[in-house]
């Protein structure tokens, strides 16, 4: 079995320090490329840690001011804030996104994410609602997806209206696989995690627990996992106390996380020509 380093450094980021150059969007002059991307552009704007470039198209990118981030001349050089001397820590939203600090929530967008339940919606608010209120993104619960074609129907998708849904149990041979599968509009997409419930989706070290209960078929999931773990028995309480632990997306499994990213960018993605 090949053996592998864990150090996944890049090389550029293991050398010496390097020179510091002030992010200074006044000056016509510093053009900068970044290193992990290559993109190119004028530096044009300095925000919370953060540099926006502008290339000879006229196109807008946004980079974390990161140690020995960008080539200068060839030069791998460290961007910081005019004045300051050294990088600013980027922040960041919970789910990982750079923060836009002062931004406004944009106008709902036509476009929605239907999530199953109120736990769903809360959770995904926990973690996306920042990103979700610049992109303008609505999220509602449906209390289950057994109607969704009518649904779907209802809601009437189209180029400038897009729908995505977020299903828990989402599995081949599932009642949900059955009718996701129903469901053939272009600007729908059905996405789903393998959790028989969102809880599941909450990492157990995140709870202080070794991993989720195995419920039998035949009893309520949320009742068998409160009697397994000794909690009472109490299910609204117990997923305040299971939300409250959720702090960020390192809280949540790898399946979830990917389906809402992608549901995210479906409906918020501008129509394409002709459509």
């Amino acid at each position: 079995m090949r053996s592998y380093s864990p150090d996944l450094t890049p090389p550029w980021k293991k050398s010496a320090p390097a020179r510091e150059v002030a992010a200074d969007p006044s000056d016509p002059d510093l053009v900068v490329e970044e290193v992990s991307t290559g993109f190119c552009g004028a530096v044009v704007a300095y925000e919370a840690g953060t540099v926006t470039l502008e290339d000879r198209f006229g196109k807008h990118r946004v980079f974390p001011l990161e140690p020995r981030g960008f080539l200068l001349d060839g030069e791998v050089v460290t961007l910081v804030r005019p004045g300051t001397g050294r990088p600013a820590r980027p922040v960041v939203t919970a789910s990982g996104s750079l923060a836009v600090p002062g931004a406004r929530a944009r106008v709902a967008r036509a476009g929605r994410i239907y999530v199953e339940g109120r736990h769903d919606a809360e959770l995904v608010e926990r973690v996306w609602g920042d990103d979700l209120r610049i992109e303008g993104v609505v999220v509602e619960y449906l209390e289950g997806v057994d109607d969704l074609p009518a649904v779907v129907a209802e809601f009437a998708p189209g180029p400038d209206a897009r729908l995505g849904v977020l299903v828990d149990h989402l599995v081949p041979g599932s009642k949900e696989s059955r009718i996701a599968a129903s469901v053939t509009d272009p600007h729908v997409l059905v996405a789903g995690h393998p959790f028989i419930d969102v809880w599941e989706a909450v990492k157990p070290s995140s709870l202080g627990i070794r991993a989720w209960p195995v419920v039998p078929r035949g009893q309520d999931w949320k009742t068998g996992v409160c009697r397994a773990l000794g909690w009472p028995e109490n299910t609204g309480a117990v997923w305040q106390h299971i939300l409250s632990k959720v702090r960020s997306y390192r809280d949540l499994e790898p399946e979830l996380l990917g389906r809402v990213e992608e549901l995210i960018d479906f409906v918020t993605v501008p129509p394409a020509t002709g459509e």
